[in-house]
């Protein structure tokens, strides 16, 4: 069907458990190739992602965008900018902080750009506000009602046991409906 490339940084561990989950998801969708790809690691070489129909990309949110590590990644792919070598690619993206706005929005911003300058295709999570009513709860799927792509929320004094099981649902789902959109995109399924 298709391959999927989980491109992700992660500082404490807790952007990597979304970023398996997202992986996971994708998984789930008959046919899908998925690979997860350490940023640091890959920004050595990033046109081993050019294989790639779709890119997720996760960064944890610091100080009000993603991490330095996965800027330099983005830096590292000018030259597949330059001549537009990604364009027509699926991409989404994921984040982490530990507040609950943690101004995560302004990280996913900033990879749904980074996309966009690389001519790739957006896809957002396509799920309503899990927690956005009086009968919503914290384990409802998207409990952060994020729309641009999987928001996850973790305290900083906590390792991975610290993270909601709603926010690593919400990661799967995302990896899923990416995975169905290369097969859509591809001809191959819905």
């Amino acid at each position: 069907m298709g391959s999927i490339g989980v491109v992700y940084d992660s500082g404490y561990g807790h952007t990597a458990a979304q970023a398996r989950a997202v992986g996971e998801g994708a998984a789930s969708v008959p046919g899908a190739d998925v690979a997860l790809y350490f940023a640091e690691e890959v920004a050595a070489d990033p046109r081993q992602l050019d294989p790639c129909d779709a890119l997720i990309f996760g960064t944890p949110t610091y100080m009000g965008s993603g991490s330095a590590v996965f800027k330099t990644f983005m830096e590292s792919s000018a030259k597949i900018w330059t001549g537009q070598g990604w364009k027509g690619k699926l991409a989404a993206g994921f984040t982490n902080s530990s507040g609950h706005s943690g101004d995560k929005l302004n990280t996913l911003t900033q990879l749904w750009l980074f996309a966009m300058q690389h001519g790739m295709v957006w896809v957002g999570l396509g799920l309503l506000d899990g927690n956005g009513r009086s009968t919503g709860s914290h384990d409802e799927l998207n409990r952060l009602g994020a729309y641009a792509g999987a928001m996850a929320q973790s305290n900083s004094d906590q390792g991975l046991e610290g993270m909601r099981d709603s926010d690593l649902r919400t990661a799967s789902a995302l990896g899923r409906r990416v995975a169905q959109h290369v097969a859509h995109w591809q001809g191959g399924g819905q």
